[in-house]
């Protein structure tokens, strides 16, 4: 399982049932799905997740803990909160993909999923990372003269995860992108840093 610590904006709009799991009326094949809170944590497990409202559209923004590694869903409707399980899993191998993670990574990452599991329990650090992320689309949106609904979430999470970001207590850099390639055990690939 991976546990998932959502802010209370973003909370209000998951459909939760018994255990914090998603009602989502697709399963995942998960091996763990039909008991998620039995299930041992996964390495990725460990995500803070926001609800952004940007140019009007709510958006999810979602931070690993440990790497600070982002996922951006873009343009979620109603229904597509339910799903949540399905579009990080879409957004994060997709991302990985796009990034050019070799195929060993590929399969060590898809070994690592499981089914979300939500609380409201929240890190002011990484939540203090989130709202930078969050500020930083905002504001390239604002000053670059792009629409949300053009954005494609990959190149989005590539862009947000090659900005180097600061760690409580760590004075060096912390690269996003470099730990998550370490924690799967990969090779980080090269940088460019475009706005999608």
């Amino acid at each position: 399982m991976i546990r998932l610590h959502a802010t209370q904006k973003l909370l209000a709009k998951l459909p939760l049932g018994p255990g914090g799991r998603l009602k989502s009326k697709r399963g995942l094949g998960h091996a763990s799905d039909g008991a998620a809170n039995d299930a041992a944590e996964s390495p990725l497990s460990g995500w803070h997740a926001n609800l952004l409202l940007l140019q009007r559209r709510q958006c999810v923004l979602m931070l690993h803990d440990t790497t600070r590694f982002p996922v951006f869903l873009p343009v979620l409707k109603k229904d597509d909160f339910a799903e949540l399980d399905y579009w990080f899993v879409d957004g994060f191998m997709n991302t990985l993909l796009k990034m050019g993670a070799d195929e060993a990574v590929m399969e060590r990452a898809q070994g690592m999923l499981g089914p979300l599991v939500c609380d409201s329990a929240t890190d002011r650090s990484v939540l203090g990372t989130l709202n930078q992320m969050g500020q930083d689309l905002g504001h390239r949106l604002a000053y670059g003269d792009s629409q949300v609904t053009d954005l494609s979430p990959y190149k989005t999470s590539i862009w947000l995860a090659q900005m180097p970001r600061t760690l409580k207590g760590v004075k060096a850099a912390h690269w996003p992108i470099d730990a998550m390639f370490e924690l799967l055990g990969g090779k980080t690939p090269a940088r460019t840093l475009n706005f999608p």
